[in-house]
């Protein structure tokens, strides 16, 4: 029997459970999360909020920031809203009981990140993403019209092609009815039904080998999007992290341990292991250079020297100081890997971390399918343009989840639950049995990312990638038709499609812009300042 609700939400970050909660003054409300509710990007999230919460910092300057990093291809307008209702999101989050840093004397401790030329980072010493999500769980899981779904994943959102019917190329034909869901408790596909469904399922960071993404982060929403016909946008974008903790996977769960920018923002020195500072023989704005200049300058000393780390120091801070303002950073260092920041410096390198690209929104968070909406990193909104400027991301979540609320709670209204909705089909699928096939393709997909697809590319990187790629699409496909649905065949799935996504749009970008570096392309092409648009799946080219 299907489930229904007014709103469907997938994903339980910052993005899904702020829109849940407002969401719920206006009907019920169902929140879809694949693992426990806590598991997502958010809650790893270290530096903070981008805002201007300090008299003497601007909008105008954030804007300007924003722009800069975003290396042209910035939605001025979407930056300027965002930017301009940020700090009323972090007011709203603060009266909810978010419990941020302050100064003695009661002010916000407002950090600086890369990129920013003021101090504007709302932080939680350095574990703000769990101190938000902590916040908004506590509402959530206390509201009497939100029920929580742990350990549901989403296998595909249901439209117009699950009623038999031929879907159409023109987007207004094209409707989101809710989304089958696989009970992993049960191992059962159940149907939820929704009047409005919101798309909030996060990043990709698992496409690659080094990231530092937890393990959930493996494109499910943008993957879901796509097989829908829903219009995507810049997947050539992926952000890599300049300073993840070198050989920290195995102690994460796959997922390299990050360290902040605030790290950096504070006065810590990127130097290669001979002891030399090198970032600023690159930029002007040596180590607060936005991340992209930083990833690809680590990239290049590692490769022309031979070596596997870069050191990020810190220890010339008093220690008081450091010990305050990255507490949790510290204790894992020196409790998991003997490292006292204080006094060392730290082994760093860059890894796979935000994707700038996904799933198209216009400023209410509306997608091309009607009734799907979508808000977080599973979208392409045009704040980001080519580079996401530190910290903005939590900022982009927390505005797009208010904008969604009003066209949501409209279509809502508009719209009935679409009782002809059939059942999930098992039919024809048995219990895989050469798994092996399938964590195979995972670990290659990822491998072919990793070496082709990083932070520096080429035409013939490119080009092997897109051959290995359509190789490992093509048998996991095969698979998937006739497996019984799991969630970790289904997350395999959706890792090869965002990899081909990710592999379309960079070889459709002939130049480098922000974080797509290509070799032969080493400049800027003013032809190319455009969004890389992928409106159909796997078209053939």
């Amino acid at each position: 029997m299907a489930e229904r609700y007014d709103f469907l939400v997938i994903g339980s970050g910052v993005a899904g459970l702020s829109f849940a909660l407002r969401a719920a003054e206006h009907g019920t409300v169902a929140v879809i999360t694949k693992k426990a509710s806590a598991e997502s990007n958010t809650n790893y999230a270290q530096g903070g909020i981008a805002a201007v919460m300090d008299p003497g910092d601007s909008v105008e300057d954030h804007i300007h920031d924003t722009l800069v990093a975003g290396a042209g291809l910035c939605d001025e307008e979407v930056v300027r809203l965002v930017v301009t209702e940020g700090p009323e999101r972090v007011r709203e989050l603060m009266q909810m009981g978010a419990d941020f840093d302050r100064e003695a004397d009661g002010d916000l401790h407002l950090g600086r990140e890369g990129g920013h030329s003021a101090n504007r980072i709302v932080h939680a010493a350095d574990m703000t993403g769990r101190e938000v999500e902590r916040t908004l769980l506590s509402t959530v899981r206390a509201h009497a019209n939100i029920n929580l779904f742990e350990y549901h994943f989403a296998v595909d959102l249901i439209t117009e092609h699950h009623l038999g019917r031929r879907v159409s190329e023109v987007w207004p034909d094209l409707h989101c009815f809710g989304a089958y869901v696989l009970n992993e408790e049960t191992g059962e596909v159940e149907t939820l039904l929704a009047k409005a469904t919101l798309l909030a399922a996060g990043g990709a960071g698992q496409v690659y080998l080094h990231t530092t993404n937890p393990g959930v982060a493996t494109g499910d929403g943008v993957a879901m999007a796509y097989r829908a016909k829903a219009r995507i946008a810049n997947m050539e974008f992926i952000q890599f992290h300049p300073t993840s903790l070198f050989g920290s996977e195995s102690q994460f769960g796959g997922r390299s341990f990050l360290i902040t920018e605030a790290v950096r923002g504070d006065g810590g020195i990127l130097r290669n292991q001979a002891g030399e500072r090198f970032m600023p023989d690159y930029d002007d704005r040596a180590e607060l250079a936005p991340r992209d200049i930083v990833a690809r300058a680590i990239d290049e000393q590692l490769k022309r020297r031979g070596e596997d780390f870069v050191w990020l120091d810190i220890s010339h801070k008093p220690p008081d100081e450091v010990l305050s303002h990255f507490p949790n950073i510290a204790r894992v260092l020196r409790k998991k890997f003997g490292i006292d920041m204080t006094r060392e410096s730290i082994p760093v390198v860059p890894a796979a971390h935000y994707l700038c690209g996904g799933v198209v929104v216009d400023q209410q968070a509306r997608t091309s399918i009607g009734g799907l909406f979508a808000c977080g990193e599973v979208t392409c909104s045009g704040l980001h343009g080519a580079n996401r400027l530190a910290s903005n991301s939590l900022l982009e979540a927390l505005v797009y989840a208010e904008r969604a609320l009003e066209p949501a709670v409209a279509y809502a209204a508009e719209h009935t639950i679409n009782n002809a909705v059939p059942e999930w089909d098992k039919s024809g699928t048995d219990e895989p049995q050469e798994w092996v096939l399938v964590a195979q393709n995972r670990r290659e997909v990822r491998q072919v990312m990793s070496a082709y697809v990083g932070i520096v590319r080429s035409k013939l990187r490119l080009s092997r990638a897109w051959r290995r790629v359509g190789m490992l699409y093509e048998e996991t496909e095969d698979f998937y038709e006739r497996a019984t649905v799991s969630s970790g065949l289904c997350e395999v799935r959706n890792l090869v499609a965002v990899a081909h996504l990710i592999v379309k749009s960079a070889m459709r970008r002939t130049e480098s812009r922000g974080l797509h570096y290509m070799a032969d392309f080493p400049e800027p092409d003013p032809y190319e300042r455009h969004d890389t648009v992928l409106d159909y799946a796997f078209e053939q080219d």
